[in-house]
């Protein structure tokens, strides 16, 4: 393949260096960073979308990109672009911060010698309070399911999870029967960057999974599979469908749904929801953020210091209903 004069160094720069290199980047990640397949896919596509928007400014196609031909005036290019495009703030930032990680990574390896992405300053995040059900609004949620049938009882189950544990919903659905210990009250649950961590939970949440254990164990029948399954070295998911195979976030999410349109008009109610309501009402009852953010898996404490923006904004609230004079206008 020949080669061209890419790069204002002089140097000759394979037309697949750009290619090459996000190669080598994504392999990094997956190696050194130990990100999940859905993060890796994440990345390689928005540091596509910013190869490809370079190579327009510049007419010619991606694997023809040169590494100096990342510049600050092009990362600034393909913020306006994401701006136009109605992207929010926290998006554009988001694919800005992985922006960074791909040219830091080039830098360290020789192919750049300066950092165009260092110097673009990330729009300013709005600071959105998550959406979170009242502790009464909880307690009706988990009263939903018809704990009349095994399917009612392991909706029962989950949703007593979610909100006992404040789990993601992928670490809710890829839980296996030996991640949880009954008579500790605790799960072993696998987080972002394959880091485990012991949660808790309660006692009506150990009924409730006890109660799905037994269903459990008649869906797959008599005979010893799960044990036999794990000397294969296959799974064994807490959380069963229908069909006997393991239940996806997807249809979590639906279920999820449907019971709290029967008992609130509420919008935007995920199983993520759970998860902040969790966050939320540990903090309105006095716990330390830094045991939240323990529970909770986060890396850094900044993450978690969003659920306090909840508590002032119940404190306004309260303020502005009972204070004598906090509705009058001023010289009234």
């Amino acid at each position: 393949m020949a080669a061209r004069q890419g790069s204002r160094t002089g140097v000759e720069v394979p037309p697949s260096f750009v290619m090459a290199a996000l190669r080598e980047f994504l392999q990094f990640l997956r190696l050194n960073r130990n990100v999940s397949p859905h993060t890796l896919a994440a990345y390689d596509s928005d540091v596509s979308q910013f190869l490809g928007f370079a190579a327009a400014q510049r007419g010619c196609s991606v694997k023809a990109l040169a590494p100096d031909e990342f510049d600050l005036d092009t990362v600034r290019g393909f913020m306006e672009q994401l701006h136009k495009r109605g992207l929010s703030r926290s998006s554009v930032a988001r694919k800005l911060s992985v922006l960074r990680t791909f040219t830091r990574f080039l830098r360290r390896e020789g192919h750049i010698e300066h950092d165009p992405a260092a110097l673009a300053v990330a729009p300013k995040r709005e600071q959105k309070i998550p959406a979170h059900l009242s502790v009464d609004e909880m307690a009706q949620l988990l009263d939903m399911p018809d704990v009349t049938g095994p399917l009612g009882r392991r909706d029962r189950a989950i949703l007593e999870l979610f909100y006992a544990s404040g789990l993601r919903l992928s670490e809710l659905v890829g839980l296996d029967v030996e991640d949880v210990n009954l008579s500790a009250r605790m799960v072993r649950v696998m987080g972002k960057g394959a880091k485990e961590r012991l949660v808790p939970f309660n006692g009506t949440t150990a009924t409730a999974l006890r109660a799905w254990l037994r269903d459990r164990s008649q869906m797959l029948g008599s005979s010893p599979k799960p044990q036999a399954a794990r000397s294969r070295g296959q799974d064994d998911p807490l959380f069963l469908n229908a069909r006997g195979g393991r239940l996806t976030g997807r249809s979590v999410a639906r279920f999820v749904s449907r019971y709290v349109s029967m008992c609130s008009t509420r919008f935007g109610i995920s199983p993520h929801a759970l998860r902040h309501s969790f966050a939320t009402h540990l903090l309105e009852r006095g716990a330390d953020l830094r045991a939240i953010q323990e529970l909770l898996g986060h890396v850094q404490l900044s993450t978690t210091q969003r659920y306090t923006h909840v508590n002032v904004a119940q404190l306004l609230d309260v303020y502005r209903r009972t204070h004598p004079r906090a509705r009058r206008e001023p010289g009234q």
